[in-house]
């Protein structure tokens, strides 16, 4: 059994094959596998962690493929079902040069989307360290039962919840049922990873008092990512910041997934990180290091690094920057 187990969608990413563009403004696009709960899987099996997906793709050749690339990766694919009756999902996604993401999905419905509960395979469920989810999940059914069958199993069993809400705010009927959406499934996780423009979106604040207005007395961690300032992190005793790495970026696609998988790698190798600040910031500098490496590639998949890659990368460094 798989020690992470990450559930949601899994889709394709097409990449302009030029940065800095706008979906409107780009004329070639790379294929690459995506879906965030996915990107985590991948990114957490790169760097040693077993990790296992659950999640529904169509039967159609993009999901198939998306299937091989999640088991050549090596991640368990037992609870990936095939959907005859719903496409794969498809994003369209850039960069463009203000640093704005332009994004645009395709899921009308999309097979993602008709994730059930009786896909998941309980018992695995429950043998997991870590399940992990996001928010995109939990929109509309049945895939927020499925999402939410994953996770009372989990907690049931006594595993790690991690959750980050990875807010696609086109895929929400509006802001305020995307917020809510959001803080619905907030209190049932133990470790949160947010960025600090969806805190803001939260709270209206990015700032300590906005992070600390979100803590409940079961969460263990939250982690506030802060792009090219690094990480802001929050335990029930302590607080602190690390800074990110400076890197040529050619793609961001992904970079808090790696971030995550970077740190869900830790908190399974290392039981109760988030109980000695020396070693929480000790995992979440490999942590950043692993999302810097990633945006230094187009895609997201495609550019999460081994755990050899991070290590000859901060053998090069020795503080928080280059």
């Amino acid at each position: 059994m798989s020690d992470l187990l990450t559930t949601g969608e899994l889709l394709i990413d097409f990449v302009p094959d030029r940065s800095g563009v706008s979906l409107a403004e780009a004329e070639r696009f790379l294929k690459a596998a995506g879906g965030a709960p996915a990107n985590v899987a991948v990114g957490a099996r790169r760097l040693g962690t077993d990790a296992a997906f659950a999640g529904r793709v169509g039967d159609d050749p993009f999901g198939r493929w998306l299937g091989t690339v999640l088991h050549d990766a090596g991640v368990d694919v037992t609870q990936l079902c095939f959907d005859d009756a719903a496409r794969t999902a498809l994003a369209f996604v850039s960069l463009t040069a203000s640093g704005e993401r332009d994004f645009a999905f395709f899921r009308h419905p999309s097979a993602d989307m008709r994730h059930r509960p009786s896909d998941l395979d309980l018992d695995a469920v429950a043998r997991a360290k870590v399940v992990h989810h996001g928010s995109i999940s939990r929109i509309q059914e049945p895939s927020r039962s499925a999402t939410e069958a994953a996770v009372t199993t989990a907690r049931a069993a006594g595993a790690t919840v991690s959750y980050d809400p990875n807010l696609r705010l086109p895929l929400w009927p509006d802001a305020r049922a995307a917020r809510q959406g959001i803080l619905d499934a907030w209190p049932q996780a133990h470790l949160i990873k947010v960025s600090d423009e969806e805190l803001a979106f939260l709270t209206g604040a990015d700032d300590d008092a906005a992070a600390r207005s979100l803590w409940h007395d079961e969460l263990r961690l939250l982690a506030v990512t802060c792009g090219a300032a690094g990480v802001r992190w929050y335990t029930p005793d302590a607080d602190g910041s690390v800074a990110a790495f400076d890197v040529p970026v050619a793609d961001t696609t992904g970079a808090g997934d790696a971030f995550v998988a970077g740190l869900l790698h830790a908190w399974i190798e290392e039981p109760g990180l988030e109980r000695d600040p020396e070693r929480l910031r000790r995992a979440l500098r490999r942590a950043n290091a692993v999302a810097a490496l990633t945006t230094t590639r187009p895609g997201a998949i495609p550019a999460l690094p081994t755990a050899a890659d991070v290590d000859r990368f901060l053998a090069e460094r020795t503080d928080g920057r280059d």
